[in-house]
């Protein structure tokens, strides 16, 4: 028997809070592994190489570069289009589970952008084919690609010929690109040819996604799990599940839905200070973001030109942005963490931020005899 929703527990905005850092690794930095964190985490943006790298610092005690870019070679880790359509670091088994429930996604992301009238009458069928054909061949570039398609469907722009490839197909970015300070463009492959026999995986339900969303994310409403995934058709995943999750009522009266024995700290957990990454999980995995970020502060992390800028976290809440500047003066180099408060820092917490700020510049660090320091905007 379903419980009244009245009668059910409400869990206030800081309860959401500290619920999600436990389980995003941010009240406490955990001794994991880069495959073990980055399967627990559900994923990891990776729209730009060096913020998922600044992501398990953040999250991983004693996280070195050298980990992750050796994941990634060793094809435990790839770097492709999954949740929302966007640049993911995932686990191969995940890659290869998830990817074709995302399909939908990847097809409605190609219909609203400007390739559909470039599009329009071609025969995407033999355009895909053609295309898969020639990464069997060997891996290309997204232009590469679109050019050697582009001498069979002359008159046709190469790059929408491109991007219907790789909203086609699971195309994997081979590293290093991906890797840390790697700009160049990525060269791609089928993710099958990419990870070849030695990895298998069975296919995940929706049900699954769900289950492991709110495990790394939770508690959620359905609105937050399709704003996680792209996805639709979460209501009835929830009602099929909804045995065997616990269900619990938001500050506004929203449905919240947690798995039984997720962590749900004490609302009063201290949260010690974080720097989180340029387009971290964190801020990109939910509806109602104000379990992290004030709707004031909004436009100041998302800018106008689709940037997500990195954010300082105090007591849990978004107080402020960060990010590297680099720059060169007699006798060498300099790299300062330039801090930008929404508020007025205590002088404890302005303190915790720049012991943070200056253990990033340790590991972000370009060279030895680098100079670093922090300043606040």
């Amino acid at each position: 028997m379903a419980i009244p929703r009245a009668a059910r527990e409400v869990l206030s905005l800081r309860a959401l809070n500290r619920a999600t850092l436990a389980r995003q690794m941010l009240l406490e930095r955990r001794k994991l592994s880069v495959p073990q964190a980055i399967e627990r985490l559900a994923g990891l943006q990776a729209q730009a190489p060096n913020p998922p790298y600044i992501g398990l610092w953040s999250r991983i005690e004693g996280f070195r570069r050298d980990q992750l870019t050796e994941a990634l070679r060793r094809r435990r880790i790839v770097r492709m289009s999954t949740l929302r359509a966007t640049l993911h670091l995932m686990i191969a088994q995940d890659a290869l589970a998830w990817r074709p429930l995302l399909e939908p996604v990847h097809q409605r992301g190609l219909l609203g952008s400007t390739h559909k009238k470039e599009l329009e009458g071609l025969d995407r069928a033999a355009v895909i084919a053609a295309g898969r054909a020639l990464l069997g061949e060997q891996p290309r570039t997204g232009a590469e690609l679109g050019q050697a398609l582009g001498l069979r469907w002359t008159g046709r722009e190469t790059a929408s010929l491109a991007a219907l490839i790789r909203n086609n197909l699971p195309l994997v970015h081979l590293p290093p690109a991906g890797t840390w300070n790697s700009h160049q463009n990525a060269v791609l492959q089928p993710l099958g040819d990419w990870l070849g026999e030695a990895v298998e995986a069975a296919p995940a339900t929706q049900d699954d996604m769900l289950l492991r969303y709110l495990a790394a994310f939770g508690p959620a409403t359905l609105a937050d799990a399709g704003a996680w995934s792209g996805l639709t058709g979460w209501k009835a995943v929830a009602e099929r599940l909804r045995p065997q999750l616990r269900v619990f009522a938001g500050e506004d009266g929203q449905e919240l839905f947690d798995l039984p024995r997720a962590p749900r700290p004490d609302p009063d957990t201290p949260a010690p200070p974080r720097l989180v990454a340029e387009w971290d999980n964190l801020l990109l995995s939910h509806a109602d973001r104000s379990r992290i970020l004030s709707e004031a502060h909004r436009a100041r992390v998302f800018t106008l030109n689709g940037i997500v800028r990195g954010t300082v976290l105090l007591d849990g809440f978004v107080a402020g942005t960060w990010k590297i500047e680099r720059g060169k003066l007699k006798g060498g180099n300099t790299a300062t963490v330039l801090l930008e408060p929404f508020g007025r820092w205590s002088k404890a917490d302005r303190a915790g931020v720049e012991k943070e700020a200056l253990d990033l510049l340790a590991f972000a660090s370009d060279g030895e005899g680098e100079r670093h320091a922090v300043r606040l905007a």
